[in-house]
């Protein structure tokens, strides 16, 4: 019970890091730009095995790894659901979140245009100074003006499939709800499966 608390409180730590606080610890600091900046596989690796531990029961499921055939995704926005497909059949499915009013994620027809397991938001993160400490966390670098001596950081997005714009589909944060800026966030274990099954110019349809 004590690794399972240890290991938790080390993910919570390195997933979340636009909510971090400056708690004037330089060993913090380092540790965690270690991990989350120069190695950010760890970070993956970590927060994979803390949904693996649960991921049973988030509702997803996962059966592509014994069926042949291409991929298509299907993102249901009412549902708050992503299902894989291999042929037409059913071969995963898995809980998101979308866009929040305001930032909804647009229905349509699109394809995957890029791939890339270690992205970074170019638009929302923090403002840090150059030691690492969180200035100012959960912004919109468009909009909030950058305060003297500090750099922007983008929040981590994993298992980045891009289908349109700056929006795709990436490990995140599930509250239950949509509550993204448009793109469609997924459990750490589902999106690794989805990442390494679709390819570039795999068809997806967003319905509402």
């Amino acid at each position: 019970m004590m690794s399972l608390r240890l290991l938790l409180l080390f993910a919570l730590g390195l997933v979340s890091c636009t909510t971090v606080k400056n708690t004037g610890s330089n060993a913090f600091h380092y540790s965690r730009r270690f991990v989350t900046s120069d190695i950010p596989r760890a970070s993956r690796f970590v927060w994979k095995g803390v949904t693996g531990m649960f991921g049973p029961n988030d509702g997803s499921f996962w059966n592509a790894d014994d069926m042949r055939g291409k991929p298509s995704v299907v993102i249901n926005l009412g549902e708050q659901r992503v299902y894989l497909f291999k042929r037409g059949q059913l071969a995963g499915g898995s809980p998101i979140s979308s866009g929040a009013e305001g930032y909804d994620t647009r229905p349509g027809r699109y394809h995957v245009i890029e791939k890339d397991i270690d992205h970074k938001s170019s638009i929302y993160g923090d403002y840090e100074d150059y030691r690492g400490n969180v200035i100012m966390q959960n912004i919109n670098n468009r909009t909030d003006r950058k305060p003297p001596g500090t750099r922007f950081e983008g929040a981590k997005m994993y298992y980045f499939m891009r289908i349109y714009g700056g929006v795709g589909m990436h490990q995140g944060y599930l509250p239950g709800y949509a509550a993204s800026h448009g793109c469609i966030r997924l459990p750490g274990h589902m999106a690794e499966k989805f990442y390494h099954q679709v390819s570039v110019g795999t068809p997806v349809e967003v319905v509402p």
